[in-house]
């Protein structure tokens, strides 16, 4: 073989082997594969909680924002926290010491719901 004749087939081999690996695909990850984050933040907007579910470890702090033009609360179903009425751009935070999953809404507006997860 040429100098070029080799220069060739190394090329196409590396083609060929980049095409496999783009037909393979790359692995995804999924939330299980995540580890669950040591602090977390949640935005109060247009009359929801977003993220509406958030996922942290044990002894992680959850921040809620309004930042809504209206007052709202932040309140566990099974009373573990409860906020004071938060108007625009003020902050609530809970550090959860213990696993489990935590619902909570704003007593303003109940249909506003959401959802703590703690592993």
């Amino acid at each position: 073989m040429t100098g070029k004749n080799v220069w060739v087939v190394s090329f196409a081999a590396t083609v060929i082997i980049a095409i496999v690996l783009l037909l393979a695909g790359t692995p995804s990850i999924t939330a299980n594969d995540q580890s669950p984050a040591a602090k977390a933040e949640v935005k109060i907007d247009n009359f929801s909680f977003g993220p509406q579910t958030v996922t942290v470890s044990v002894g992680a702090t959850v921040t809620w924002i309004n930042r809504d033009d209206i007052p709202h609360t932040v309140v566990s179903t099974d009373g573990v926290f409860n906020s004071k009425v938060k108007d625009t751009d003020e902050k609530f935070s809970y550090t959860f010491a213990k696993a489990g999953t935590y619902l909570y809404y704003c007593s303003v507006h109940p249909k506003m719901t959401g959802k703590v997860v703690v592993q």
